[in-house]
C-alpha cells in the first residue's frame, strides 16, 4: 500500500481508511499508529481535537466511534492493561478547572419529547461465552491508581435520593471490593 502526505485542509468524499479487516496495518513493536497532538490558547469557546457527527435519516443503526480492542494472545497486559477505549482527563501543575471536568461525559436528550426505545446514558453490557466462571469480572470497576484518592462512589441529585424508614431489606445488589471480599449493597422493593 504507498502512503500519502496531506498538508493543510484535507477531505475525501469517501472518508479515509487506513488498513483493511484482511490486510491490517501490522506493529511489531509499541506504537501509536493514528496520532493528532495539538495545544490551543484559546480564552473562550470549545476546542476539540477530533469532532464527528454522524445523523440517522432512515432506520438504520450504528455508532459515530466504535473501538474494538481484541485479544488473541496469551497473557496480554502483563504488567499494563487492554482497554477498549481509555479517556483521561489530567490536570497539572497549576492548571485548575473553573466548571465540569470529566474524562468521560455521556449525554442523551434531544428535541424529541416521545423519543420511545430503551435510552440510558450509559449501557454496561457482558458477552462472555457460556460455561465460564465470571467472578473476577464486574459491570462496574473504582480504583484509585494515583497517590491522592477519591473516598465518595458517586455525585447524584439530591432528588434521587428517597427518604425512607426500611425495616430490613427485601433485596441485595452484589459487589466485591479490591481485596476480594463480597458485600451487599442493600435494596428495598419499597420506598418505605
Amino acid at each position: 500500500m504507498s502512503t500519502s502526505h496531506f498538508s493543510g485542509p484535507v477531505w475525501s468524499d469517501n472518508g479515509f481508511q487506513s488498513g483493511t479487516s484482511a490486510s491490517p496495518i501490522l506493529a511489531t513493536a509499541a506504537s501509536n499508529l493514528n496520532t493528532s497532538y495539538a495545544s490551543t490558547s484559546a480564552a473562550t469557546g470549545d476546542t476539540r481535537l477530533s469532532y464527528q457527527k454522524l445523523t440517522f435519516t432512515s432506520t438504520g443503526s450504528g455508532e459515530t466511534a466504535r473501538n474494538f480492542t481484541v485479544v488473541t494472545g496469551v497473557g496480554a497486559a502483563t504488567g499494563g492493561t487492554v482497554n477498549g477505549t481509555h479517556s483521561t482527563l489530567s490536570i497539572n501543575g497549576s492548571g485548575t478547572v473553573s466548571g465540569a471536568g470529566n474524562a468521560i461525559r455521556a449525554t442523551i436528550g434531544g428535541t424529541s419529547t416521545n423519543p420511545g426505545g430503551t435510552l440510558a446514558a450509559i449501557q454496561m453490557d457482558s458477552d462472555f461465552a457460556t460455561g465460564g466462571t465470571w467472578t473476577n469480572a464486574s459491570f462496574m470497576r473504582c480504583t484509585n491508581s494515583g497517590t491522592g484518592t477519591i473516598s465518595y462512589l458517586m455525585n447524584i441529585p439530591k432528588a434521587m435520593v428517597v427518604s425512607g424508614v426500611l425495616a430490613a431489606s427485601t433485596h441485595v445488589i452484589p459487589f466485591i471490593a479490591h481485596d476480594g471480599t463480597p458485600y451487599w449493597l442493600m435494596a428495598n422493593s419499597a420506598a418505605s
